[in-house]
């Protein structure tokens, strides 16, 4: 069966809301809600798709657009690549030229609305940031929520309370603590045995690459109302981790790091083809700061994870 090559745009509106256009019944995977888009046609590119299928269906003019995520997705009657663009700027007032509903949701309320089935990785993309703080060892737990809280104030969205020393039962004090910091602030991940997974019902979960083994097989271990997240090396992690159903991983290294210089750095061009063949959303870990995130864009990635380069100064 031919792939069907589509572009669809996540088009966020000053105020950061997210335009999302309800499919009309008669229509594929119709009465769900959609990303605004259409078919690639021969020989056009994805980036000239975009411009004029926004500008058939919405009578919009793209202004600003970065690539977001690309999934392959087979449904039982069709398959499709989805090429996933990120607009952040347009003329234009928005209306549904071919009288389909429209709707400017928040983010976080993105969850609420039904969408076609390959359009989970997408929801997950345009509600993660692209940077992922992941909080840094040897700080005494002062310390470590003073950063946590610096870094919220300035703007981090989230946030993984590292478990470097595994089952520690002073990481669940810690983690009480962190979970009240970032409360309606950030989205904070948490580290440990599943066991304590109830015992913080709004944090997600970020799972070890040991973790993944030892549970892939059994799927997801919670719904879909909270984030699941791994940490994947190779390609047969970042296969365990759709297996687990998980929303997103962090890839690593990319770099050589001083955290782990043992590790055999993946570079540039192999993170690139492991991202390609993935369908969800990946930070690239190892080496990378804020200033490497546009060349994280550039290789498919959702941005970039780091401790030091992440970390506010002067707490």
């Amino acid at each position: 069966m031919k792939r069907v090559h589509v572009v669809a745009a996540v088009i966020r509106g000053h105020d950061g809301r997210i335009l999302i256009a309800r499919r009309a019944d008669t229509q594929h995977q119709g009465g769900l809600w959609e990303f605004p888009g259409g078919k690639v046609e021969q020989g056009e590119t994805p980036r000239a798709a975009l411009g004029r299928e926004l500008q058939e269906e919405l009578g919009l003019q793209v202004e600003m657009a970065r690539p977001l995520i690309r999934i392959a997705h087979d449904y039982p009657d069709k398959h499709v690549l989805l090429d996933v663009w990120d607009v952040s700027a347009f003329s234009g007032e928005p209306h549904g030229a071919e009288g389909q509903p429209l709707a400017w949701v928040a983010p976080r309320q993105l969850a609420d609305y039904e969408f076609p089935a390959a359009n989970a990785p997408i929801v997950a993309a345009a509600r993660l940031p692209s940077e992922y703080l992941i909080t840094p060892e040897g700080l005494e737990s002062g310390e470590l929520l003073r950063g946590m809280q610096k870094a919220i104030a300035q703007g981090a969205k989230l946030l993984q309370l590292r478990a470097p020393r595994g089952y520690d039962p002073a990481y669940r004090d810690l983690a009480v603590d962190a979970v009240g910091l970032c409360a309606g602030k950030a989205q904070l991940m948490l580290k440990g045995p599943l066991e304590w997974l109830g015992d913080f019902p709004s944090a997600g979960w970020h799972l070890t690459a040991e973790q993944l083994r030892k549970y892939a097989s059994r799927g997801r271990p919670f719904p879909v109302e909270r984030w699941l997240a791994a940490s994947c090396h190779n390609a047969e992690e970042l296969s365990l981790a759709t297996q687990m159903g998980v929303d997103f991983v962090t890839l690593s290294p990319v770099q050589p790091t001083q955290t782990h210089p043992e590790a055999q750095p993946l570079g540039w061009e192999q993170a690139t083809q492991l991202i390609a063949g993935f369908g969800k959303p990946v930070f690239l870990l190892g080496g990378v700061g804020p200033q490497q995130v546009q060349r994280a864009w550039d290789c498919g990635a959702q941005g970039v994870a780091g401790i030091r380069a992440f970390w506010p100064a002067d707490n």
